[in-house]
């Protein structure tokens, strides 16, 4: 259950100067996508921009993450967040606020045998390989010691090591971990596994559309004086079989004929069974999600999951949820991690995000995608259900009427603020103080929080370029890169009360979430720019969230409910209700395992073509609506045949 932590938190308070509200410093709330200093680690050129017409693009974001419950003699320490061009990584101690570590001495880089986009060269064995920040790395806390192992193109790849992961303090465990030269020769997207009670050690690899996952185990070398080598007895683990698994298509929604990739193994074991998730068909639309299978070997042979896809969020605002990694937090709750979408700037543009998940009486693992970018309460406690962190704050601001204080022109204009979708944006016409975008709810609201998402248009200034942290001049790059804004609440649209001010951090926060102390009744909510360090102005969405006055909407109805020719695609249509702003499809195996589902909203027709099932398995469906005010009753599950 949600502890009281939660309910009655003590806060701490800033009264910001000038204002006469208090809000919170501290959040027991959060919201994806996770809330953390995304880096401009990328340089994008013409022929990989989507903006071919422009000079060299810089981006924001991360990727592939992977969440470590570091414990230290049986006791948790501290959670760590490693990820695709971080230029270092995280840690936390509550899941919700998130603070930077910067690394000291040697720190992992993803090499490559050609060039790519932001790369240092240099010598390695006599042939000149490319290399840029780490990219998809694995990581595992064992033995009170976080182990970390970059991807690389180069045939091999280093472990780093730490006992005192806070400092920053890393060193080198196993210098030249080699892999085959069979199939395409890298250790890409890996993932690591230690089986404590045997002291095993075993690797799982792979990122292609060609070859599949592959994986096993790893010992000590004494000839070579080596503390990992991998045993030759390399296993193919799983393929894609998009012919089966209407998932596993590309596309979006799946309607790609090109090949899919599968990628990002981990494995994991609950009771006496090993769980082998994987991430698929590709990162660059809104259906990248986690599939499993199940074993009860480390290393196969692998059953797969009836109810797959197990992390699933092809609708709403954030759209995808694939290639993260599945841990325990210090309560015993489980997550399932991933990368969502952005792909403005280019495809591989994202951002990371956060899963409640948990295994069923069957064994089924699944993760919770309904509301997740709505806002979260903080686990402080063993949850019993994933949907017990939603906070029931919904969404207030679809659609609703903005004013801009300027705009560049009628393709950046700031109703793009509220249409829920982080590929389009408001761009005003200069990039200066005081610039503003005025939301009118159109009806007086409890305002419970506000997110606020940068988007990066045509950002070409190559002083924003990230350092690499072995550079040691991060800091100094971090205080010239951050974002200051505040935020006001009126019920007049006259008389205004600040609400938000950040000009007390430096940070650069892309999506910052911030979570009021109190709940304020407005009608009005205004943004209005300090500093961004951005050539331009943009922001693609302003999301406020709250408590409505009025009803919960009544529940719709499924009025027609059909399997096609093609086992993997169903079409469902249900009732409009009135004053709707969404809907939420859920699907599953079983009435009581309706485990998927897709977000459509109230403006879209009341039909959608699920493209995400397997041959061979039965299936349910059911709708609920919502509103300002809440969530309606589940319709009774329907058998889609």
């Amino acid at each position: 259950m949600i502890s009281a932590k939660n309910i009655c938190k003590v806060f701490c308070l800033i009264l910001i100067g000038g204002a006469n509200i208090l809000f919170v410093n501290g959040q027991s709330t959060w919201c994806n996508p996770v809330d953390v200093d995304y880096q401009y680690g990328e340089l994008i050129p013409k022929n990989r921009s989507n903006f071919k017409d422009h000079p060299t693009i810089i981006a924001r974001g991360s990727a592939d993450p992977v969440f470590i419950n570091h414990q230290v003699n049986g006791k948790h320490e501290a959670y760590y967040l490693f990820s695709t061009s971080a230029r270092g990584y995280w840690r936390s101690t509550d899941l919700v606020n998130w603070e930077r570590i910067h690394p000291k001495g040697s720190w992992p880089v993803s090499y490559f045998k050609t060039k790519t986009t932001s790369t240092h060269t240099e010598q390695w064995n006599g042939g000149e390989l490319y290399y840029k920040d780490m990219i998809a790395p694995a990581a595992i806390s064992a033995k009170d010691t976080l182990f970390l192992l970059p991807s690389s193109r180069a045939g091999k790849s280093t472990v780093f090591y730490s006992t005192d992961p806070a400092s920053g303090e890393w060193a080198v465990y196993e210098e030249s971990l080699t892999f085959p030269t069979h199939a395409d020769g890298n250790i890409w997207d890996p993932g690591l596994y230690h089986e404590k009670e045997e002291d095993q050690w075993y690797i799982y690899w792979g990122s292609s559309n060609l070859f599949p996952l592959y994986g096993t185990k790893l010992k000590s070398n004494t000839e070579k004086q080596s503390h990992l080598d991998l045993d030759p007895r390399i296993k193919s683990m799983i393929y894609l079989y998009p012919d089966q698994h209407g998932w596993e298509r590309f596309g979006k929604d799946h309607t790609s004929k090109m090949h899919p990739y599968i990628e990002g193994p981990e494995v994991d074991k609950y009771k006496d069974t090993y769980y082998l998730t994987y991430a698929g068909p590709g990162t660059s639309q809104n259906v990248y999600g986690n599939g499993v299978y199940t074993s009860k070997s480390a290393l196969g042979p692998w059953e797969y999951a009836s109810n797959n896809p197990i992390a699933y969020k092809p609708g709403g605002f954030l759209n995808g949820a694939g290639h993260g990694n599945l841990f325990q937090d210090k309560y015993g709750n489980y997550w399932n991690t991933g990368t969502t979408w952005i792909g403005v700037n280019w495809v591989f543009e994202r951002r990371m995000i956060m899963l409640p998940a948990t295994f069923d009486d069957d064994g089924l693992l699944y993760a919770n995608s309904r509301f997740a970018d709505f806002p979260h309460y903080e686990a402080s406690a063993k949850w019993d259900k994933t949907t017990d962190l939603f906070t029931g704050w919904m969404l207030l601001s679809y659609n609703k009427p903005v004013t801009t204080s300027s705009s560049r022109s009628e393709d950046l204009k700031g109703s793009y603020l509220t249409d829920e979708n982080p590929r389009s944006f408001w761009v005003a016409n200069e990039n200066k103080k005081g610039e503003t975008a005025i939301i009118d709810l159109e009806n007086e609201y409890d305002i419970k929080a506000f997110q606020i998402n940068y988007a990066d248009y045509l950002q070409h200034d190559l002083k924003l370029f990230a350092p690499y942290p072995t550079r040691g001049d991060f800091q100094k790059h971090a205080n010239q890169t951050y974002t200051h804004y505040k935020m006001y609440a009126s019920e007049d649209g006259r008389t205004w009360i600040k609400i938000g001010d950040n000009s007390h951090e430096k940070i650069n926060r892309s999506n910052p979430y911030i979570e009021l102390d109190n709940p304020i009744k407005a009608r009005y909510i205004k943004f209005e720019n300090i500093h961004v360090a951005t050539d331009n102005l943009a922001v693609s969405d302003i999301r406020i969230f709250g408590y409505g006055q009025g009803k919960v909407p009544i529940g719709s109805n499924i009025t027609e409910l059909k399997r096609h020719e093609d086992e993997r695609n169903a079409t469902v249509k249900w009732e409009k209700v009135e004053g709707a702003v969404g809907y939420n499809i859920l699907w599953g195996i079983a009435p009581d395992k309706l485990y998927s589902c897709y977000q459509v909203w109230a403006d879209q027709p009341c039909e959608k073509e699920i493209r995400a099932l397997n041959i061979q398995q039965d299936y349910y469906f059911a709708i609920e609506v919502f509103n300002e005010n809440g969530v309606s009753e589940i319709s009774e599950p329907q058998k889609c045949k």
